[in-house]
């Protein structure tokens, strides 16, 4: 139901917002602000972007939890989505958004409200007993060789000298 009624509200905001705004300044500066806000918002949204894909990357590698990092990235793809849609209070939102301070303020609201009841990284997230992957219950290793190959194009085969018999190795 909530859902609905915010789908009604914020487009009849919007409309009341173009309304009296355009009344003030007149239909092209509100027409210019809407589109500076749109492009401003682009440029945030790809710098904090790029800066909440770096702390989710440094976290990943530290193997921390990347809850937060992810948080903000989400947080600012949906600032970015509303910024992207022409009115005042949409751009107010997700310009709201894209401070790192309101970010937090709003990650910690919904951390209160979420339970997270599993988090896991790599092999240690498969239920996989250690024995089926690397051998015996040992520990040591199964029936894995590691070597390095390399192929051989079909003009450079080695061959026998013709003065002599075959080494045995190649086949004639």
């Amino acid at each position: 139901m909530w859902l609905f009624v915010l789908f009604l509200a914020v487009p009849i905001i919007e409309i009341a917002l173009f309304i009296q705004v355009g009344g003030w300044i007149g239909l092209w500066p509100t027409l210019a602000i809407v589109i500076l806000t749109a492009i401003l918002g682009t440029w945030l949204v790809r710098t904090q972007g790029a800066l909440a894909l770096a702390q989710l990357r440094n976290s990943m590698e530290q193997l921390r939890d990347p809850t937060q990092p992810l948080a903000h990235g989400a947080m600012i793809l949906f600032a970015g989505a509303l910024l992207l849609t022409p009115g005042f209070f949409t751009d107010t939102l997700g310009l709201a958004l894209l401070v790192p301070p309101v970010r937090q303020a709003v990650y910690e609201y919904l951390r209160k409200r979420v339970k997270v009841q599993q988090f896991g990284y790599g092999t240690a997230a498969r239920h996989e007993p250690y024995q089926t992957r690397h051998g015996g219950p040992d520990n040591r290793p199964g029936d894995v060789i590691d070597g390095d190959y390399a192929e051989v194009p079909p003009e450079k085969k080695p061959t026998h000298d013709p003065k002599g018999p075959p080494s045995g190795w190649t086949r004639h």
